[in-house]
């Protein structure tokens, strides 16, 4: 379902633990967010379906398990945006 008015949610990962949701908002407040993690060159990836899902958790909530692929890809397209790679990363090439 698309919406007219912005929805965020921001996710914590330690790279160890399962990612929280550490923040989320819809309108004004998902406009800050956004604007938040633009200024701190966090990367952002728009999937209205995955927002929408999170966007029902709670802050500090674990995502589900059900999700846990869906967010392991966010987060390698975070890393590779960021040339960052995960603790224990070993390069096969």
């Amino acid at each position: 379902m698309k919406h007219s008015t912005p929805i965020a949610v921001a996710l914590e990962f330690d790279g160890e633990n399962t990612p929280v949701v550490n923040a989320r908002g819809i309108g004004p407040i998902a406009e800050k967010i956004i604007e938040i993690a633009k200024q701190h060159g966090v990367p952002l990836q728009n999937d209205s379906e995955l927002v929408e899902i999170l966007s029902d958790l709670n802050l500090g909530d674990e995502i589900p398990e059900n999700l846990y692929r869906a967010i392991a890809e966010v987060i390698a397209f975070a890393y590779i945006l960021t040339g960052k790679f995960p603790k224990n990363w070993k390069d096969t090439r």
